[in-house]
């Protein structure tokens, strides 16, 4: 049986309403980010019983032996696991468990388990963002049903959220560099563990995050980012290459996206490399919009901010991230081998997306749990046109903290009809991810992806 978790309700928290009606956020509501909200909007204190500890910056400054390049050492590698949930304690732990993480428990009764430690809020940005996320809180606004935003820039646009579409909003405009270049990779285990790694050069420039950005700037451009991704093994995909330009305003300008084909040696348009298409490589076990958890157009669903909840969340995962181990050791049949998992409890907003009628995608509900501290999804819900628990997907983040930013190192996408799962990210045996890369437009048009792809 699927449980739905226990709301919290958030005293800053407005839900069930529709986008088109929605007030701005009084210049009241934005003094409080920085005193009893943090910068970006999540509640600075503890919860009642100190399980979540109050929020006091983040980690500011890199531990003193990283140096740019290493894969990131653990501030917190001498934390002990609290407590290990497992299918004989479940039903124990249910209220700080979403569905979908239950029915995991469920699915492999045998093998899958959670590891519970500290719970450490390590979330934290550049100052520049949390100024713009002032800055603009009171003139940030969706456009016409929600499908682009305007009248800010640089910072979390909606840090008091009224909706769901605000909400997602966040997520999808949360502060991850402003260019980087990334190697890694994926592998969609079979039934019986057997994999095959498919590697990935990524290239992504921020224009939003830019602080020298205004929204001005920004609406005269009508770009977000700009995305490149070349498969660089195994031989039979290498060359493969993928472009996209995502549109501030969407209902003025959809994505924009090209593909290169190693075979044809031609780059195509690709209006299709969006919502429910298969994912590059990804052996069906996951859509476009399911990465990143999620990303591209919000308009086939409709959002509604269900509240705020405590939940258990993979969070500060350096262990995972370590390049101590090999890939050998992370994937196995039906999960990531949980004993490099690190989970905590952390307070996440609830973001609900039902299809409207008259669109089709194959998902038809999905539930969103989004990190406070960070606007990071980390846990995804996905429920199929039956109505059933269809896939369940968990972002395994942490604090790059030479940038500083929360991110992903790995997200799993775990297949509850197939018993199979693919893993994103992949980079314990890769160089890596370089945030001071200098990346600039000339680099990301049609004939750039032509070259990459040669």
């Amino acid at each position: 049986m699927i449980r739905k978790p226990t709301l919290i309700a958030a005293a800053f928290c407005s839900v069930f309403v529709s986008s088109s009606v929605l007030a701005k956020i009084t210049a009241d509501e934005a003094a409080r980010l920085g005193t009893d909200l943090t910068p970006i909007g999540a509640e600075k204190s503890a919860n009642k019983d100190g399980s979540i500890p109050e929020w006091t910056g983040g980690i500011t400054t890199p531990p003193a032996d990283y140096k740019p390049g290493m894969h990131h050492p653990d501030p917190f590698a001498d934390d002990k696991v609290l407590f290990t949930i497992d299918k004989s304690n479940v039903d124990k732990y249910k209220d700080l468990l979403s569905p979908g993480q239950i029915e995991l428990f469920n699915t492999y009764p045998d093998t899958f388990k959670m590891n519970i430690y500290p719970t450490r809020r390590s979330a934290s940005y550049p100052q520049f963002v949390y100024d713009a996320t002032k800055k603009y809180a009171t003139t940030a606004e969706l456009v016409e049903g929600g499908n682009g935003i305007k009248n800010t820039a640089v910072g979390v646009p909606f840090p008091i959220p009224k909706d769901g579409l605000e909400a997602i909003w966040n997520h999808l405009l949360r502060f991850r560099g402003l260019a980087v270049e990334r190697y890694a990779g994926q592998a969609a285990p079979t039934a019986s563990g057997s994999y095959n790694y498919v590697g990935f050069d990524e290239q992504l420039l921020v224009e939003y995050s830019n602080p020298k950005s205004t929204p001005e700037q920004l609406q005269e451009s009508n770009i977000l980012f700009k995305f490149k991704q070349k498969v660089t093994e195994p031989a039979r995909l290498a060359g493969t290459a993928l472009l996209v330009h995502e549109t501030m305003d969407q209902i003025l300008t959809p994505r924009q996206a090209w593909t290169y084909n190693s075979g044809q040696r031609r780059v195509r348009r690709a209006p299709n490399v969006a919502y429910d298409a298969p994912g590059t490589a990804a052996d069906s076990l996951r859509t476009t919009d399911d990465f990143d958890m999620f990303n591209g157009s919000p308009n086939r669903y409709n959002w509604t901010l269900k509240g705020k909840q405590e939940l258990y969340i993979p969070y500060n995962s350096y262990k995972l991230h370590s390049d101590k181990l090999t890939y050998d050791d992370i994937l196995q049949a039906g999960h990531i081998n949980p004993e490099h998992v690190r989970y905590e409890k952390h307070r996440v907003w609830v973001v609900e997306a039902n299809l409207k009628e008259g669109t089709r995608h194959i998902y038809k509900k999905r539930v969103f749990y989004i990190d406070e501290d960070s606007w990071q999804v980390h846990v995804a819900d996905i429920y199929d046109n039956r109505d059933q628990m269809y896939r369940v997907a968990m972002s395994h983040g942490l604090n790059y903290y030479e940038v500083p930013t929360h991110w992903s190192t790995l997200d799993v996408y775990h297949d509850l009809n197939s018993r199979r799962y693919l893993a994103i990210g992949l980079d314990n045996q890769e160089k890596m991810y370089d945030f001071s890369k200098t990346l600039n437009d000339n680099e990301f048009t049609s004939s750039a992806l032509r070259r990459e792809g040669r």
